[in-house]
């Protein structure tokens, strides 16, 4: 590469004007905006997001960004690691499939808090959240799958980067002082998924802190601070720490599309609150009661085929996974996940309650799921589904899925992700305060500011 990675990013987001934006793609950085404030509003009502909420306002600093679910505003870098937190703390946020990165709880919150904080119109904010959004896609698409394989979560370490990328554009940095922030990222990128063991509450944190150093980059980098342009490539740099040997060509590719493919458009909204490689085997099952008419009772086993890539997250320890300890780890269960949906015929966030997690009735279905690997699934890049389920009168039926329901394959309409903002949003607020959350995140692009928004996301 003639010019380095980091260069080549920043150069994009500098450049990137919202008239230069296609309308399908601002369209769309809309309904991610108003998925990720659903996630975010639902989250303020659990104890991890009182947690991450309190600590912003510890941490306080120039009230110039709103925490949601509060009145409170702090510094904007501790408006982040709480808002952030909240949107992917119920797993129920986007993801863009072979990067595997949840795009919208870093993108969204940064570029809200950071526009509040400067004064941005809704155009720049949007255009903030389709930079950040592109820059983590690209990241993490580069190496799909290693970051997984070393015990790393994707959205931590792209994050950062996308962090940087959304509060470089609204803060005005250069290309030469974004190229630092990027540099910088490199050596604040974080994120272990030990949270499997436990089901404790990490995970939940990824956006959150890599948000925060994102902003907190590009305030370093703005103020003079260096960072290597080499991050990306280097020998000792970013890939190479988290990823392992790696081959630079579909980096190189990612990086002349820049502009003219949008990653964005690809993102897909999930219909379940849990892991995203798990949803086609859910909607797998749910075919299975709805349209076979499979009942738990007349169960014998399920069986599903699996890549290997996700046994570590979704299969085992198996016996961990058929009794989950609470409902957090039940979001990264996949014999629980499908049982929930064959008993109670749906998962809605009540369903990762730690009561229900310990139903008797549906741990004892899960304990008859199993699965087997499939060489053939390319994984990451295919997210498939195969439940197959034996009956007590000999019978054997079976669902395959090719691809997540939310996807470019399968998308939710517009107004499915509106209907989900709501179901969240009525956690913490009236059906009148989702209408206007709803009206002004669809007129943010003709907004001078991020006033109206924000301050209808208080509560």
């Amino acid at each position: 590469m003639t010019l380095s990675a980091a260069r080549r990013l920043a150069r994009f987001v500098v450049a990137l004007e919202p008239t230069g934006l296609p309308a399908p793609v601002v369209e769309k950085a809309g309904l991610l905006a108003l998925d990720t404030l659903g996630c975010s509003l639902a989250a303020a009502r659990y104890d991890f997001g009182r947690a991450a909420r309190a600590t912003a306002e510890r941490l306080g600093g120039k009230p110039e960004s709103t925490v949601v679910g509060g009145a409170v505003r702090v510094a904007a870098a501790n408006a982040v690691l709480a808002n952030a937190t909240l949107a992917h703390g119920l797993d129920f946020d986007d993801t863009r499939e072979d990067a595997i990165v949840h795009t919208g709880s870093v993108a969204v919150p940064t570029s809200l808090a950071v526009g509040e904080a400067t004064g941005a119109s809704g155009r720049a904010t949007l255009t903030a959240i389709v930079a950040a959004v592109e820059v983590m896609c690209r990241v993490g698409l580069a190496v799909p799958g290693k970051f997984h394989a070393r015990h790393y979560h994707p959205t931590a370490l792209a994050g950062t980067f996308a962090g940087a990328a959304a509060a470089g554009k609204l803060y005005r940095l250069t290309e030469d002082e974004l190229v630092r922030a990027f540099g910088i990222c490199g050596s604040q990128a974080a994120g272990i998924i030990e949270y499997l063991a436990d089901g404790s509450w990490t995970k939940r944190l990824h956006p959150g802190w890599a948000a925060h150093a994102g902003v907190v980059a590009a305030l370093l980098a703005q103020s003079g601070f260096t960072g290597p342009e080499t991050v990306f490539e280097g020998e000792h740099g970013f890939y190479r720490a988290f990823a392992g040997d790696v081959q630079f060509e579909r980096l190189e590719e990612l990086l002349a599309s820049l502009g003219r493919v949008w990653e964005l458009e690809q993102l897909t909204f999930k219909p379940y609150p849990c892991g995203s490689i798990a949803q086609p085997y859910m909607d797998c099952a749910l075919r299975l009661r709805e349209m076979r008419g499979v009942r738990p009772e007349d169960i014998v086993e399920i069986r599903c085929r699996t890549a290997a890539g996700p046994v570590p997250r979704l299969w085992e320890p198996l016996a961990s996974k058929h009794t989950p300890q609470n409902g957090y780890a039940a979001k990264f269960s996949l014999p629980y996940l499908l049982a929930v949906i064959l008993t109670r015929g749906r998962a809605s966030l009540a369903e990762f309650e730690d009561d229900v997690v310990r139903d008797p009735a549906l741990l004892a279905l899960a304990a008859r799921v199993g699965y087997e690997l499939d060489s053939t699934i390319d994984y990451p890049r295919q997210f498939v589904g195969h439940v197959r389920v034996r009956l007590k009168d000999g019978r054997v039926v079976e669902e395959w899925q090719d691809h997540p329901r939310g996807g470019p394959d399968s998308p939710m309409a517009p107004d499915e992700i509106e209907a989900k903002f709501r179901g969240n949003a009525s956690l913490v607020m009236s059906d009148d305060g989702a209408s206007r959350v709803i009206r002004n995140v669809r007129t943010l692009g003709a907004e001078p500011s991020l006033e109206k928004l924000m301050r209808s996301l208080t509560l």
